[in-house]
């Protein structure tokens, strides 16, 4: 995670009075506390972690920015080691569990679980930012505002978006604390990468996994959007430090997203397309809008490897057995290739499924064409 601009040019050693430059506040607005018992804030966290410091300084280092102290003593030095570890830590989880999946796929779930985004939220939800030493009433504005959109995402059913749902920028100290707070860890027990990740882990649950991520909305919606002969279209353009994507779809936009990152931005437009043309508020700007036959087949197709395996229990045949063929395209959209081997009493048949954008869809492609050959038999 590369450094952004501080956002504190103006220090001030207490809060500005209302006539200060500072931008004001909308009346709405609740900014973030301050827990000044430094003995309580290091409390709360040993608590929310359930592990006692043996070192407390690191964990006071871990809760000061940069402002309170002109840079003299501040949490850079461990949110470095913090970036490293919980990168590590999630790249043996991933590469442990998802035993199929290649280097590729696993470089983007990693990317979704320690992004600033995600660990942003991680701050928010655990309300970590009033732990921490600062004086810069301008990033207790930036935080405010996007704990306010945070709200927002959970009334919207957004906030496991795996890139995050909103288009209010996720303020990097937030994500700073919680890669500072994992290094105070990490450093506390002389660097063991276990420790850390049990102590830490259950912090980001859920934890993104292949099954969840929609990593492949981008290719989801040129799929879609060819079975109705359109073409799905995304502009690019910068909005302060953030990248925005609008999608259009027969000349009409349809889908918004925004992140730091160009990649993110737009896999968080395609989502919102996606959202809105299937049963949404766009969804008359495909042909006559998306036919309710179109929504039964996704959801048909979705249900196919478990109806499979109901159908290979039922005649008392193994269960089938998935496999991934192939993974091809970048890192941002990549695509799998499914089999699926089924041992019946009459012989082993094996069908291959068509490419999709998750390994979950792939198989469930899989399962589609060996049911539709079952029946043939």
């Amino acid at each position: 995670m590369t450094p952004s601009q501080n956002p504190c040019k103006r220090r001030h050693p207490t809060p500005p009075p209302p006539s200060a430059a500072s931008p004001a506040a909308p009346v709405a607005l609740s900014l973030p506390g301050f827990v000044a018992d430094r003995a309580e804030a290091a409390v709360r966290v040993e608590r929310l972690l359930r592990y006692q410091f043996c070192d407390r300084a690191l964990l006071e280092e871990a809760l000061t920015h940069q402002s309170f102290s002109d840079g003299a003593f501040s949490y850079q030095r461990l949110e470095f080691v913090g970036d490293a570890a919980l990168g590590l830590a999630f790249s043996n989880f991933l590469y442990l569990t998802n035993p199929t999946l290649g280097p590729g796929a696993l470089s983007t779930l990693r990317a979704a679980n320690i992004s600033t985004e995600k660990l942003a939220r991680v701050a928010v939800r655990h309300d970590l930012y009033p732990l921490l030493r600062r004086k810069c009433a301008r990033l207790d504005l930036l935080v405010g505002q996007f704990i306010e959109s945070v709200k927002q995402e959970v009334m919207h059913d957004l906030a496991t978006a795996p890139y995050g749902g909103s288009v209010v920028k996720a303020p990097k100290v937030l994500a700073d604390i919680v890669e500072a707070i994992a290094a105070a860890v990490y450093v506390d027990c002389k660097f063991d990468l276990e420790k850390l990740w049990k102590v830490t882990r259950w912090l980001f649950e859920p934890v993104i996994t292949a099954e969840t991520v929609d990593e492949q909305p981008v290719t989801t919606l040129h799929e879609l959007c060819q079975k109705h002969g359109k073409v799905a279209q995304f502009e690019t353009w910068q909005k302060g430090g953030m990248t925005m994507v609008n999608v259009f779809v027969g000349g009409e936009m349809v889908g918004l997203g925004s992140s730091e990152q160009k990649v993110i931005a737009k896999l968080n437009a395609a989502r919102d397309a996606l959202g809105k043309l299937i049963g949404g508020a766009k969804q008359q700007v495909l042909i006559n809008g998306i036919a309710n036959g179109l929504v039964d087949e996704i959801v048909e197709l979705r249900e196919c490897k478990q109806k499979l395996t109901e159908q290979c229990i039922g005649k008392h045949w193994p269960k089938p057995i998935f496999k991934l063929e192939k993974e091809g395209g970048p890192a941002h959209e990549r695509n799998f290739v499914c089999s699926v081997q089924v041992d019946t009493k009459t012989g082993t048949f094996v069908t291959i499924g068509d490419p999709m954008s998750r390994v979950k869809d792939a198989e469930n492609s899989a399962a589609q064409k060996m049911v539709e050959l079952l029946l043939k038999l």
